[in-house]
């Protein structure tokens, strides 16, 4: 397989590392722990460089980086000055004695700072790839888990980065939750004990789906993002799946339009949604399909799940409305609407939150006269992998191959040095 080296679109860097080979490295946008925020405190441990000669930083002093007129500028110790665009830090050897912390939360590897969209600082780390899955492992799994299981996650967790080697992944569940250097002594030896394996199906690599739970059943790719079904995503029962049942209320009326005193300064303030952890997610979703400023939701007067269903009974298709309030900028509040008629439930679930809407494999939707009582089972895309399935397996006794050939039959288990390019 071709071996995959870069940093940034100009500079070619590759780590020494200690075993004297050269891995594959991965670049991972720091999302999940960072969030989108205009300044970020960092420090480092170990002796680091930058690609400035005239920029000397110091072991152990924290840092802090911020946007300033849509540019990055560097404060600590005795350094306060405006620093390049795509700001880089380099460690002199690679090692676990070489660490940045962004706000607290050590990294190994690489470090580099880019301004985003003129407004945020957002941290990329660049590290081998076996080391990146020392970071994603215990995050995806439960470290107490049986080591089965923890190295059938690592061959998933493995696989599925190799077949993103090219792309800059980030660290939220969009790809693979990472939490940089919060390695376990478990979950490490799951990923040392299958150095180099990915999973492949007629010599080429697969995605390696996995998600919490499949409900009980699993679920083939095309029905949950289209394309061409794939043969090692069957649509079959897993006896092995604890369920995972769920159930969430939402409120019909979550504020009262008629009820509020606009006389009062502070109406806006006063303003509250009855279910706010919904809400919260309503707005944000509201702001990105073209409404921008503050949003209030005032009711969901409609809230549907149409019958047909998959084979493996999960819906597809539904429609929601949603009514709100919009204050722009200059203080006008408008009354808005979204309606989505018919469309595939994966515009939805993100309306309410995947946390919420756990899944697609509904048991009801009821709609009494103040509230919609949804219940389902599972709790993701149910394709590829069940982890808690997983799980279960390591504790009936079967080995990780056993437990990647249930979940993705027909595969087989290679070096990825002996993938084809």
């Amino acid at each position: 397989m071709k071996k995959i080296l870069f940093f940034t679109c100009i500079l070619i860097f590759t780590f020494d590392l200690s075993h004297g080979d050269t891995e594959e490295l991965v670049r991972v946008r720091l999302e999940n722990f960072v969030g989108n925020v205009q300044e970020v405190q960092m420090k480092f441990m170990g002796e680091y460089f930058t690609l400035d000669p005239t920029l000397s930083l110091q072991e152990g002093v924290n840092y802090r980086l911020y946007i300033k007129d849509g540019n990055l500028h560097l404060k600590g110790g005795e350094i306060n000055q405006q620093v390049d665009s795509s700001f880089v830090l380099i460690p002199r050897s690679y090692n676990e004695d070489h660490r940045v912390y962004i706000d607290e939360r050590p990294y190994l590897g690489a470090m580099e700072f880019q301004v985003e969209n003129n407004r945020f600082v957002r941290p990329v780390n660049q590290l081998p790839l076996e080391d990146y899955l020392k970071g994603v492992v215990p995050l995806e799994v439960f470290p107490s888990w049986n080591i089965e299981a923890l190295k059938a996650q690592a061959l998933a967790a493995r696989t599925y980065a190799v077949s993103h080697l090219k792309e800059e992944m980030d660290d939220t569940t969009f790809y693979q939750v990472y939490g940089g250097y919060a390695w376990n002594v478990r979950t490490t030896k799951a990923v040392e004990a299958t150095k180099g394996q990915v999973i492949t199906f007629k010599n080429k690599l697969i995605d390696a789906f996995y998600s919490a739970s499949n409900g009980g059943m699993t679920e083939n790719n095309k029905n949950v993002w289209g394309g061409d079904s794939r043969s090692f995503y069957p649509i079959k029962e897993d006896p092995f799946d604890p369920i995972h049942p769920w159930e969430f209320t939402l409120s019909k009326t979550q504020i009262n339009l008629e009820e509020i005193d606009w006389e009062s300064v502070d109406a806006w303030d006063e303003l509250q949604e009855k279910d706010k952890e919904i809400t919260s997610v309503m707005k944000r979703s509201i702001n990105r399909q073209g409404f921008p400023g503050d949003i209030k939701i005032l009711s969901i007067p409609k809230f549907e799940i149409n019958p047909e269903t998959y084979q493996s009974n999960r819906s597809m298709t539904g429609s929601i409305e949603v009514e709100f309030l919009q204050r722009l900028i200059d203080g006008t509040v408008l009354l808005g609407n979204v309606t989505l008629e018919d469309v595939n439930l994966n515009r939805i679930r993100p309306m309410i939150g995947g946390t919420i809407f756990k899944s697609y494999y509904i048991d009801s939707l009821d709609s009494g006269d103040t509230k919609y009582v949804m219940k389902g089972r599972g709790y993701g895309h149910g394709v590829g992998m069940s982890q808690w399935g997983a799980s279960i397996m390591g504790d009936k006794g079967k080995k990780y191959v056993e437990i990647i050939q249930f979940y993705f039959p027909g595969t087989t288990i290679i070096n990825f040095e002996k993938v084809p390019n």
